[in-house]
């Protein structure tokens, strides 16, 4: 842990999202064990997926975004609504701008039109939920840069990274396995599965940098974060989790509630 303590906060976060990536691409590797995924499982992944994000968005972004703007002599209430709108309108826009294909049975395409290939359209899908994952990251060592314990804001930012990096597994096999039966080979599957979380160390070290720099921002790119995740939690990941009859919709709020119960105990016991 002294090493780490050392490193700049963008070499945190470079650190922490090269973990978070790594998952990623772990989880795709299933793709060379699995041709498909059941839907049951599937939906619990998704759920899980969704759970860490929203305890993520809280404990470990919001809070600390009010206990910021109330440490500035800000409006904690309006700072951290700003942010968190913001966060949510940037995902809206990302949304409606870049090309990309929902998961799901439609496959229903958003964005501009495009006459990309439909598998670089399901991959930038899983992109763009990627990119608030990074920047949770890089925000939250950034903040543990300007703590008065920056130790123990450090392991706070850990245990961001750690829990997304959970969530990252199962999410890099929701990727590959699906475009596996899509028709491509398991090497192409893998590659486009693990590519999709090379955005997490980018987005990462801006959000780093950006609160480094201008500290005052800080409050506000925390509640921007956790925007952008609830964005992604209820316009996608818990609408396709219940795509499926109502008997078995319970696979998905039980690992939402699962993601939930472990991401708040790596926030809570670790920071």
């Amino acid at each position: 842990m002294g090493w780490f303590t050392t490193l700049a906060p963008w070499q945190q976060a470079l650190v922490g999202c090269a973990f978070t990536y790594g998952m990623t691409a772990l989880g795709a590797g299933l793709v060379f064990f699995f041709k498909e995924i059941k839907k049951d499982v599937l939906n619990l992944m998704l759920g899980f997926a969704s759970g860490v994000m929203i305890a993520a968005s809280f404990w470990s972004l919001l809070d600390p975004a009010i206990a910021w703007a109330e440490q500035n002599g800000d409006i904690p209430w309006l700072v951290v609504s700003i942010g968190f709108g913001v966060g949510g309108l940037f995902l809206y826009l990302a949304d409606k701008t870049i090309p990309h294909m929902h998961f799901g049975p439609n496959h229903e395409q958003e964005g501009m039109p495009s006459h990309l290939k439909r598998t670089i359209l399901l991959v930038f899908s899983i992109t763009l939920h990627n990119i608030p994952e990074g920047l949770a990251v890089g925000v939250a060592f950034g903040a543990a840069a300007e703590a008065a314990d920056p130790v123990a804001a450090s392991i706070a930012a850990i245990s961001v990274a750690l829990g997304i990096g959970i969530q990252n597994f199962p999410e890099g096999a929701a990727v590959s396995i699906p475009l596996r039966q899509e028709g491509l080979s398991r090497s192409k599957a893998f590659l486009y599965g693990q590519a999709s979380g090379i955005v997490e160390p980018i987005a990462g070290v801006l959000g780093a940098l950006l609160v480094t720099k201008v500290t005052s921002l800080l409050p506000y790119a925390l509640a921007f974060a956790a925007g952008a995740m609830i964005y992604v939690v209820v316009e996608e990941l818990i609408p396709e989790a219940q795509q499926t009859s109502s008997s078995k919709r319970h696979f998905a709020v039980f690992g939402t509630m699962l993601g939930f119960m472990i991401m708040m105990i790596l926030d809570v016991a670790l920071g």
